[in-house]
């Protein structure tokens, strides 16, 4: 058991490290959001369940679990008001983005 809690542990970090990359090294607030938003979650999700198996009381297992449940209502709903502050802000798109889903805009650059 103590196997599968540190190799999910060393799983959710990796996805935590990816996350922070991905923050640094996309080109627009928006995709930078989707980095924050996917990969961080679920790095936390995968440490919080390796931190879970290595805990033997109830009290503290279903503690872990409330962090998780807070943690997959509250950080998504926080990165998708970010993102569309910044859209109604008329923050840049990327280079790269060639269809505006909330303006249904195509742009030519494609």
């Amino acid at each position: 058991m103590d196997l599968i809690s540190a190799l999910l542990m060393a799983v959710g970090a990796a996805f935590s490290l990816l996350a922070g990359v991905g923050l640094h090294r996309f080109d627009d607030v928006f995709a930078r959001m989707h980095a924050a938003g996917k990969a961080s979650t679920l790095g936390l999700l995968l440490i919080l369940l390796g931190v879970a198996l290595r805990l033997s009381e109830l009290g503290p297992v279903l503690k872990v679990g409330l962090v998780a449940v807070l943690a997959v209502i509250t950080i998504p709903a926080g990165v998708h008001l970010i993102a569309r502050a910044a859209w109604r802000a008329g923050t840049e798109l990327a280079d790269a983005t060639v269809f505006d889903e909330v303006s249904q805009r195509r742009f030519d650059e494609f």
